[in-house]
This record gives structure tokens, sequence and C-alpha cells, in this order.
């Protein structure tokens, strides 16, 4: 990336983008053809990330600091692309449940690279307002994308999908509350609920899980997220308005 136009950010993340579609393109064509998955799995996947990868590039000319993507979001980037893969599965339930410790593989490791974006952030001083919504929006895409693999899998109900629609209900309250859209303090607590789902969802999804301790998995991390959720609201709606 050295070559890269250090006066051209948007240009800079297309490269970042195009690298990240290609790589994509070469773990997707190897389960299509390697493992013999549907080409819907490889269609998918890279149509998820095509529409991911438009998106930044809408996003990233304003927000993005020095000019330079960074290895941190390279990292989030990558967790992206995982996911995106994780997206290829959606309506092939058959295939995931014949390489169910594989595809929990690929999400556990999206899941412990979620620490290394932030760590490498902090300690190359690459924070930034888009780094942490890239970085926030990739951990909520992740969960929504495990909650609708956990439900095809017929190991929990409908429901299961609130633990992924949570998020952007409470978004989407913010348009009538406009409290709700006040920010939030840094929180562990968030965090760590937060991982908790994700585990949760990615342990429904091996084979040693059965379908009743599933259930029993997905509702309760759900529980705790609903409560989590409970404590911000009312955290926001009790906080004076400002001015």
């Amino acid at each position: 990336m050295s070559g890269a136009d250090p006066s051209c950010p948007d240009r800079t993340a297309a490269v970042e983008l195009l690298g990240g579609f290609l790589l994509l393109a070469l773990f997707a064509g190897a389960g299509y053809r390697g493992l013999a998955w549907p080409l819907g799995f490889l269609l998918q996947s890279l149509a998820v990330f095509a529409a991911l990868a438009f998106l930044l590039l809408w996003l990233i000319p304003p927000y993005l600091p020095g000019r330079q993507f960074g290895i941190a979001n390279r990292i989030t980037l990558l967790r992206a692309g995982m996911t995106a893969l994780l997206a290829g599965l959606i309506g092939h339930a058959d295939t995931v449940a014949e390489h169910g410790w594989l595809v929990s593989m690929v999400a556990l490791t999206a899941l412990l690279l979620d620490g290394v974006d932030g760590w490498l952030a902090r300690r190359g001083r690459l924070q930034s307002a888009f780094g942490a919504r890239f970085d926030m929006e990739t951990d909520a895409f992740l969960i929504v994308i495990l909650s609708l693999l956990v439900f095809q899998s017929g190991k929990a109900g409908s429901w299961v999908l609130l633990s992924g629609a949570l998020r952007y209900i409470f978004r989407g309250a913010g348009l009538a509350l406009p409290r709700l859209r006040r920010p939030l303090p840094p929180s562990k607590r968030r965090q760590t609920l937060c991982v908790v789902q994700t585990v949760a969802l990615i342990a429904c999804l091996t084979p040693l899980v059965r379908a009743s301790l599933a259930g029993l998995m997905a509702a309760l991390a759900l529980l705790l997220l609903f409560l989590s959720f409970g404590v911000d609201t009312l955290w926001l709606l009790r906080r004076a308005p400002q001015g």
C-alpha cells in the first residue's frame, strides 16, 4: 500500500476493498469447488461483500483519518469478509449441518479477531469514529447472520432472530424518540454481552450442541441482551435534555 496516493482516501480504500473481494472470492471458490458447496453460496458471499464495499466507499471519505485505511480497519475488513462467507450459507441448511465444525470455526475466528483490530488501533493510535463504527457494525452484522443460521438449522424458533434484530429495533426507535439517539458511554457490560451472544450462537451451530440445549443457550443469551438494551434505554430516557 506504500504506492497509494495519500491524498485520495477513497482510492486507497477502493484498493483495500478490491483486495478483500479477491481474497473472499478465493475462499468462497475453495468452498464451491473444493468442498462442493452450492453455487448459491459463492454468489451470495460475493454479493454481500460487494454491497458492504459499496457502503464503505460511500461512508469513508468524510471520516477516514490520516487518509489511510490502516491495519486495524484491514482486520475489521477481514472479519467482514468472514461474515460474508457465513452469509453465503443462508438458505443452505444441509451444507451448514454437514460442515458444522468448519462453519463454527470461521465464525469463531471472526469473533477472536474482534479483539485484535481494537488492540491494533489503540497501540498504533489509529482510533477513529469510522473505525469504531466499522467495528461495531461488523459485530452487529455477524450476530444477524449467526441468528439466521441458527434459525435455519431448526435448533431454535424464529424468536432467535431477535438476537440480531434488537440493535436495529433500538436504532429504529430512535427515529421516534430523539433521546435514544444520544451517544452512550463506553460499557464493559455491553461489550461482554455482545461476546456472550455471539459465542452462544456459534455454539448452537456446532454438531455437539443438540436442539434442546441450543434453544436454552440462545434463549438465555437473548434474555441477557434484552436486559442490556433495557438498561441503556432507561438510562437514555431518564437523562435530562441537553441545553
